[in-house]
């Protein structure tokens, strides 16, 4: 990171200080951006965190067994994928639509459903082997 110095004099002592400051370039833009978005979720709050777990620990849940469920009582397995594909686009293109504030907790809940529900799918097919 590159930095600057900025001298000033503090209002409460005579004497001659340094602050250190980045300098506004466009890699420090893009690197501050780039932590913000890797390292953001360490500065969230902890409902946020515990929900998000929640939530991805339920989707995983719900579609393991309704994934057993389903196959075990019909056999039309690839209309069961293709009605979870269609339920996970159909939660893409809501997203997309209506979201309005980028935190949200309903679309972290919602985006972390589908990503356990997309991995328990995903699982349970290596466990058949196809």
């Amino acid at each position: 990171m590159i930095w600057m110095q900025e001298r000033s004099t503090s209002p409460n002592c005579s004497s001659l200080w340094i602050k250190q400051m980045p300098q506004s370039t466009r890699f420090n833009k893009v690197q501050e951006a780039l932590t913000e978005q890797l390292l953001g979720w360490i500065s969230s709050s902890w409902y946020k965190k515990s929900l998000g777990l929640l939530s991805l620990l339920a989707g995983y849940y719900l579609a393991a067994n309704l994934t057993s469920v389903y196959l075990n009582f019909t056999k039309l397995q690839s209309f069961g994928a293709l009605g979870l594909l269609l339920l996970v686009e159909l939660q893409v293109r809501l997203r997309t639509r209506f979201n309005t504030s980028k935190n949200s907790i309903f679309w972290l809940m919602s985006d972390n459903l589908r990503v356990g529900a997309v991995y328990a799918v995903v699982l349970e097919a290596f466990k058949l082997g196809s």
